[in-house]
């Protein structure tokens, strides 16, 4: 089997597109080849890509939608040419199946796959889909999605709620586990920061004005995104020695993010698609902070694990909240249990074995 990915630029669109990757290599009978092509922008994506071994092809992507009249003049040039460039791609390589996951990066690959006649499936990762998910929706033989509430928003007759898929790391690891690779106490609490692969610079901003506090509830894992990391660093080589070595700081992370999730009693994070997955895989509570950001996207992620009783939502404008509401939670065990149980209960460990199962019989011939 041969089979292309696309989709980018966030970790919330390329982890997905692994996972089910992963899932299609299990899946295939013993000795049959695979051979896997990510075709990207190569912008964010591309370290997570290298990182799993995979070999990547870049186009020429950029978006149209919400630009000004001559943004989109240079823009519809530029995506034009990334089909003519995705085009070439699939011709040389000859995938059985494309697998798209989304963001202006994937679209140029979808045309160029809908122009020659390569089966087409498309994942939304998050709630609401984006411009670029519509209309890749549209091109598709298959849409997958990952809760019911997504249903309203896509083609029916050719969509199935699958959940998200996440990868096999996440099923694999547990607290014992995390807190030893990690250092972590045994005892403590422990409370992860993430603003996801790129970092979140509020919500750094906000761990960093109340770190002290935060140090005396419990040891705090923070990954940052590198941007950040410098200063931040800085910041906790002032700390009082008893203070510094409960503060784990981390610009980035791959193979040990599923540790320090698993590790954690309490998430701070942000609303993006991979927490659809990625919480709920670890039953981890988590305090959410939707970003404002592309359209408010990361809202209506945030409702749905809030109305599960997954999370807690905080709005960015309210940061200055954070510590009280650390605290609160740390300190009641009853709702971090709650919230543990709600949290696993939306878990769906086999959502990339059943895209993989979609892959497969677009790939044989299935409409």
């Amino acid at each position: 089997m041969r089979l292309v990915l696309s989709g980018g630029g966030t970790g919330g669109h390329v982890y997905p597109a692994l996972a089910v990757a992963q899932a299609v290599r299990r899946g295939l009978p013993s000795g049959e080849p695979f051979d896997v092509l990510y075709v990207g922008s190569g912008r964010q994506e591309s370290d997570i890509v290298q990182r799993a071994g995979l070999e990547m092809q870049n186009v020429q992507a950029a978006p149209i939608r919400g630009k000004m009249p001559w943004e989109m003049l240079a823009n519809s040039g530029k995506l034009a040419l990334g089909v003519q460039q995705a085009r070439r791609i699939l011709r040389e390589f000859g995938p059985s199946v494309v697998f798209s996951t989304g963001g202006y990066a994937s679209f140029p690959v979808a045309l160029a796959a809908r122009s020659g006649s390569v089966p087409l499936a498309v994942y939304l990762p998050d709630l609401n889909p984006g411009w670029s998910v519509r209309a890749i929706a549209r091109l598709a033989q298959r849409v997958c999605a990952t809760a019911i509430e997504s249903l309203r928003s896509l083609p029916s007759g050719k969509t199935i709620v699958t959940g998200y898929p996440v990868r096999e790391e996440f099923w694999n690891v547990n607290r014992a586990l995390g807190r030893e690779r990690l250092g972590l106490s045994t005892e403590e609490k422990v409370l992860f920061v993430t603003g996801a692969s790129s970092g979140a610079h509020s919500i750094n901003q906000a761990i960093a004005s109340e770190l002290n506090g935060l140090l005396q509830l419990c040891e705090v894992v923070h990954l940052s995104g590198t941007a950040d990391e410098q200063w931040l660093l800085e910041i906790r080589d002032g700390l009082p020695d008893e203070l510094r070595s409960r503060y784990h700081l981390h610009g980035y992370m791959h193979e040990e993010l599923p540790l320090a999730m698993a590790a954690a009693d309490l998430a701070i994070t942000r609303a993006g698609a991979s927490t659809l997955g990625e919480l709920p895989a670890m039953a981890l509570p988590a305090i959410v902070v939707p970003g404002d950001f592309a359209g408010g996207h990361q809202k209506p992620n945030a409702r749905y694990l809030a109305k599960a009783g997954a999370a807690v939502v905080l709005a960015n404008d309210d940061l200055d909240k954070l510590l009280p509401l650390v605290g609160q939670l740390l300190n009641d065990d009853a709702k971090l249990r709650a919230m543990r149980e709600a949290s696993r209960r939306l878990a769906r460990p086999n959502a990339a074995a059943r895209i993989a199962q979609v892959l497969f019989e677009l790939a044989r011939g299935g409409a």
